[in-house]
């Protein structure tokens, strides 16, 4: 109770400070006085005097000190008791912390030792384990390296079991390894191989051109390929085409080369059988084509004389469809006989000016002819008012709509066929005709419309097939169609009938003016000595150039021919390539070997297409014509030789000749039509300042072997030369750029040193055709 009152008092002294609570103490001391003895002096007396009030008073004022300092010494010692004791308890709280410090530090190295127990358990463990491994791990290196050892031989087996050859050289050219192959070839084993250099092991030649190959690998590093003949011990001689790719460390160290030979003597011997049969049916079809257009010929030439005669309107149309018939076949004739060109599947589309109304009635009169001589039924439609001329090819437009007409009536067993020709809504300056050809016949499965276009594809329904032919007939048509801007389309119902449209959209022509004629009277009579062999050609020819009042003597060989000149000067000599017992070209060269006859005019007659003259005049012709003869071609000759001063004649025609050789005029027209000449003069200009540097790299890269690369170059160039019209340079780099043509090694140096000797001279060829433009 004393220690409760005690903390009390100190507490009320710690809160009110020693100033205040000492008179606090002191009134309640005096107040407890006062009251005492008011009291006992109330309850003994009755009354409270002023000397029982001071009677307390001083008593307190006496006592009061000491009981404060009783009070507040108490209190100090009681204070000091108990910071003593609170000492003493953070000292027990200290000691406790270290206990427990002490304990867990204990615990923690318990703990600790535990682990590393259990650590060094683990670890004997890992190093048993560890021992265990590597004993596995020795057994299994021993068994890759059997293994290794088996496939080093397998690759080795493999590597010397292959046909071609296989070797490694360092960077310095030395042998390090080959196979049975390169042993056969060099008649040496791997180990005498190794160690040498190629000029120890080959022929000067070859090994000089594998140290210029090897230099390209280094240099690129990348593939180098090319062709080698080599020469085995016992004297055979084979073609390997060789390869070398550069053999590089793990580190990425370039280590030398791995190469590889090929023989490739029985694909060289069949490429050269190709190309020979290839060329025998070129050859062929030439000849096929030449044998039957001299029939051809005689239905065109009588066909131009007839038309100078008195016909029925109907004899007269009948005729007209004989005669564009007749040329439109020729022209396909023309076609083949270009098979042997390079570019001989592509056809030329040649747009001129056509009476469309005429084209149009020619095409229905002969389709209405086809249906006739089937029995089938005829109808020809035309919507809308028909232009009188337009800008269209009409071999070509005629071949599609013919192909078509032909289909329709092979494919209508009853029932009728049309011709439908709408004029539709087009550009100004141009019209839009849709061609319609209609039938009755089988119809096409509509599983079929999307494939009837595909090159030799033939329609089947029920397992049997419909179509009779090559099934080329509609792809062909349609490749035309889409070669001149148009559409070809089909609508078919199976059992129903069939509607194909061809759709073109050509430009409008404007009308012709008349020209004078020009009367044939008016040109010089001449004696012409004809020199051919086909009955019907000379008909024809004779009636011709007699009907121009010209005296015709005929020779049906080439003998007969040099025999003839040799009785009779004659003015002018007509004289067919293909003789029975010559060639037109050795009766032109015996006859200029006589000096009388240096001045004759001979001049060739050819079934061909004349695309070069070269040939001809080369072989002592003066010019060619081609066959069937023409009024206007006729007369064109006789003015060559004997109407326009020869000088200027043959200046003219050697300017437009090289122009025409060198230069593509057509495009160039249509360029400078479109930009104009300045804009082409900036062109050739630029052209003038990269041609130098294309030729540096064309030649450096062929002069590397890099046979991709100069390709490549070829290309650029080719496209260069194009965009400036430079016919010539555009077709020699044309052949340059395709690597794989048969003859592009043996060839590639020609062309490219023509490119370089010839590129300046057709510029300025060019620059002046521009200057004349201007």
């Amino acid at each position: 109770m004393m220690t409760a009152w005690a903390q009390k008092f100190t507490e009320l002294l710690t809160r009110l400070g020693t100033a205040r609570f000492s008179i606090a103490l002191f009134s309640l001391i005096l107040l407890v006085s006062l009251v005492g003895t008011s009291t006992t002096d109330i309850l003994l007396h009755g009354n409270v005097t002023v000397y029982d009030l001071l009677t307390p008073l001083l008593l307190t004022l006496l006592t009061a000190p000491w009981i404060l300092y009783f009070f507040l010494e108490m209190i100090a010692q009681l204070e000091r008791s108990r910071r003593h004791l609170f000492q003493l308890v953070e000292q027990l709280e200290q000691l406790r912390e270290q206990d427990k410090v002490l304990n867990q530090s204990l615990k923690d190295k318990v703990e600790q030792l535990n682990f590393e127990i259990d650590e060094r358990k683990k670890a004997e463990f890992a190093r048993q384990d560890a021992i265990d491994r590597l004993s596995l791990e020795v057994v299994e290196r021993k068994k890759t390296q059997e293994s290794l050892g088996e496939q080093t031989a397998l690759l080795r087996s493999f590597i010397n079991s292959s046909p071609d050859m296989i070797y490694f050289r360092n960077e310095k050219g030395i042998f390090y390894g080959c196979n049975k192959a390169v042993e056969e070839v060099t008649g040496k084993k791997e180990q005498e191989l190794i160690g040498l250099s190629p000029f120890e092991v080959y022929p000067n030649e070859v090994a000089m051109r594998a140290i210029e190959t090897d230099k390209v690998l280094f240099a690129n590093n990348q593939q180098v390929t090319y062709e080698q003949w080599l020469q085995y011990p016992d004297g055979r001689k084979a073609l390997f085409e060789m390869r070398k790719v550069p053999f590089f460390s793990a580190s990425g160290r370039r280590l030398g080369l791995l190469g590889f030979g090929r023989d490739i003597t029985e694909r060289k011997k069949a490429a050269d059988a190709l190309e020979k049969a290839a060329r025998e049916k070129t050859q062929f079809i030439a000849t096929l084509s030449h044998e039957l257009r001299t029939p051809l010929n005689g239905i065109v030439g009588l066909a131009r004389m007839l038309k100078d005669t008195e016909l029925t309107e109907q004899q007269r149309s009948y005729l007209n469809t004989i005669y564009v018939s007749a040329e439109t076949l020729g022209n396909l004739f023309n076609d083949i006989i270009d098979l042997d060109k390079a570019d001989r599947r592509r056809l030329t589309i040649v747009p001129d000016s056509q009476d469309l109304p005429a084209f149009i009635k020619d095409l229905a009169n002969l389709a209405e002819l086809m249906a006739q001589q089937k029995g089938l039924g005829w109808q020809f439609e035309c919507q809308g008012e028909l232009p009188q001329r337009v800008q269209m090819d009409a071999t070509r437009t005629r071949q599609v709509l013919w192909n078509l007409l032909g289909n329709a009536v092979k494919f209508t067993e009853q029932g009728k066929v049309g011709l439908a020709v709408k004029v539709e809504p087009a550009p100004t300056g141009s019209t839009r005709l849709a061609f319609t050809v209609t039938d009755t016949g089988i119809g096409i499965p509509k599983a079929e419309l999307d494939k009837i276009f595909a090159m030799y594809y033939q329609v089947e329904s029920g397992g049997k097939k419909h179509a009779t032919g090559t099934g080329i007939g509609l792809a062909v048509s349609r490749n035309l169609a889409e070669a001149m801007g148009g559409e070809l389309n089909v609508q078919s119902v199976p059992g129903k009938g069939s509607s194909f449209t061809l759709t073109l959209t050509l430009p409008l022509c404007d009308k012709p003016k008349a020209l004078p004629a020009e009367e044939p009277a008016a040109q010089r009579k001449l004696d012409i000595l004809l020199v051919e062999d086909i009955e019907l050609n000379v008909t024809v020819a004779k009636a011709l150039l007699t009907k121009l009042g010209h005296q015709v003597t005929v020779a049906m060989d080439g003998q007969a021919a040099l025999t003839a000149c040799q009785h009779h000067l004659f003015d002018l000599v007509l004289l067919d390539i293909q003789l029975p017992d010559m060639t037109g070209f050795e009766v032109a060269c015996a006859l200029r070997e006589e000096e009388r006859f240096a001045e004759l005019p001979i001049v060739a007659l050819t079934a061909n297409v004349i695309k070069d003259k070269d040939e001809y005049l080369e072989n002592g012709m003066d010019d060619a014509i081609s066959k069937p003869l023409s009024v206007a071609s006729v007369s064109a000759i006789i003015d060559e030789f004997y109407g326009e001063p020869g000088a200027v004649l043959a200046t003219r025609r050697e300017t437009e000749e090289d122009e025409d050789k060198l230069l593509d005029t057509d495009i160039l027209s249509q360029f400078v039509e479109a930009v104009g000449a300045p804009i082409m003069q900036q062109s050739v200009d630029l052209l003038e300042n990269q041609m130098p540097d294309y030729l540096k790299v064309l030649e450096s890269n062929l002069m590397a072997g890099d046979k991709k690369a100069t390709c490549e170059m070829a290309h650029k160039i080719k496209g260069a030369a194009a965009a400036v019209g430079l016919k010539r340079i555009q077709q020699l780099a044309n052949h340059a750029q395709h690597g794989e043509a048969p003859a592009w090694d043996e060839n590639i140096h020609e062309w490219v040193d023509e490119i370089v000797e010839q590129w300046q001279s057709d510029l300025a060829l060019l620059r002046q055709w521009l200057d004349e433009r201007s």
